[in-house]
């Protein structure tokens, strides 16, 4: 979820009202995930997994077309440099199905459910119009309010996925550089996989919020992503 102001965007950037999620295109299976997760003090390469978590909003936010709008997989290898690939979520208005090709040794950083503050900041030295720890304290507040996640990775559950809740490192900006950007706080529930072995794999998620009045709406997230690793496969 995006705010800016007044307004309400997400990343999956809809707020949408709702039950409960589950995930709607694979059974679970046997096994835990938990092994191939890297834990929220986890660094890849010098980024801490906050710093990354900035990172994808900047992704998120300066990509030609959204990513949360994908429908399908085909804007998947739009930008992605480093050794962190991106996935997103969706802007909660529908049920997404992609498949992407990711390259082998990338580790995969996917937001399960999240939410944006931000602030306009100029350089005239004049101060954001929104404190970086009232943007941090807006962030959380859906977040402290998680109704359910449900993660399946190659039919395998995360065990916990409150475990993964991700703030960013303070407030970043997500225009460096401009004469007048934003700066922005993130905070929500990331995982970021280690990197899988090449052939066809799968990653199912459901979540929302339960925020009602006390938030920003009950946002629900429902996605599947079948990742080609190492090049596409011809496995459906």
């Amino acid at each position: 979820m995006r705010i800016f102001g007044i307004s309400l965007t997400l990343g999956g950037l809809f707020v949408s009202t709702g039950g409960l999620a589950s995930p709607p295109l694979a059974a679970s299976g046997s096994g835990s995930a938990d092994r191939l997760l890297l834990p929220p003090t986890a660094k890849v390469g010098d980024e801490t997994f906050g710093e990354l978590t900035a990172r994808w909003w900047r992704w998120a936010e300066h990509m030609p077309i959204a990513p949360y709008l994908d429908p399908d997989g085909r804007l998947c290898e739009f930008y992605q440099d480093g050794p962190v690939w991106f996935l997103a979520g969706t802007d909660g208005s529908f049920n997404a199905r992609r498949r992407c090709v990711v390259p082998k040794e990338r580790h995969i950083l996917v937001p399960v459910i999240n939410m944006l503050h931000s602030s306009v900041v100029r350089r005239n030295g004049s101060p954001p119009t929104t404190p970086c720890n009232v943007l941090q304290g807006r962030a959380a507040v859906n977040n402290d309010r998680l109704g359910s996640a449900v993660v399946l990775i190659d039919g395998m559950r995360v065990s916990d996925v409150a475990r993964y809740r991700v703030r960013s490192d303070g407030c970043f900006q997500l225009e460096p550089g401009s004469d007048a950007s934003l700066i922005s706080a993130a905070d929500g529930y990331w995982l970021l996989i280690e990197p899988l072995p090449a052939g066809r794999h799968t990653l199912v998620v459901g979540a929302n919020y339960a925020a009602d009045e006390a938030g920003y709406g009950r946002m629900v997230q429902n996605f599947e992503y079948v990742l080609d690793v190492g090049g596409k496969t011809d496995e459906l």
